[in-house]
């Protein structure tokens, strides 16, 4: 499934995802520099099509205008992430307070089969990697939570910088299983209805999960 703005046919909308995607899984490298000229080319649009994404995505917190140096993929930094995941540590743990309220069963039922068809790859010791979209543990009980500003600061605004870190940085080794054992409780506190646990489990989550991602920056970053 895709998220619903992507069944979009427009030729900007189709260029625009397009560019999302490359920077988001690091095709398009993070800090480098955005030439309207050449990705017009290599995306065969026109600079006005190119423009149109680059300021889209400058909205997303993908990229970055600075005078004279022009627009930038956002750099991925440590200070960047933490900044980033204490902001996304304290809306998502509302997200899944609000959910444990506001889901119905059909939504939980359908969270829970998401995590099965997770186990799978999970018990082979497998990258735990997911896609956008409906497919995303993290994306459904965000919208679960029905409140229409969390949904737009989170899906419209960081989601998709969250999703560039957690992709290039992904979750592979011991991490994989921590990461599926602390779904599948925030899944249980959901089905339970305990907003408060759930809200202390998914900041428990994410706090861990930016402690991982963090390690791996400071290892591949420049001293």
């Amino acid at each position: 499934m895709e998220i619903a703005a992507e069944s979009a046919v427009t030729h900007a909308d189709k260029t625009f995802f397009r560019l999302r995607k490359d920077i988001v899984e690091g095709v398009i490298e993070a800090g480098s520099k955005l030439s309207e000229t050449e990705l017009s080319t290599k995306y065969d649009v026109s600079r006005a099509v190119i423009r149109e994404a680059i300021n889209r995505l400058t909205a997303s917190h993908l990229v970055e205008r600075r005078a004279n140096v022009g627009a930038r993929v956002v750099s991925l930094s440590p200070q960047g992430l933490v900044e980033l995941y204490q902001v996304r540590e304290a809306l998502e743990g509302m997200a899944a307070r609000l959910a444990a309220q506001n889901m119905n069963q059909q939504e939980i039922d359908d969270l829970q089969g998401l995590l099965n068809d997770h186990f799978d790859e999970v018990k082979d010791g497998q990258r735990y990697y997911q896609e956008a979209g409906d497919v995303d543990f993290h994306y459904r009980i965000v919208l679960g939570s029905k409140n229409q500003h969390l949904i737009s600061v989170l899906i419209d605004g960081i989601y998709h910088l969250v999703r560039m870190y957690r992709v290039q940085f992904g979750m592979a080794g011991p991490r994989v299983t921590t990461a599926f054992d602390e779904h599948r409780h925030i899944v249980q506190a959901i089905a339970n209805r305990d907003g408060e646990l759930a809200e202390m489990l998914m900041r428990r989550h994410i706090l861990y999960s930016k402690n991982n991602i963090e390690r791996k920056l400071l290892h591949t970053s420049p001293h």
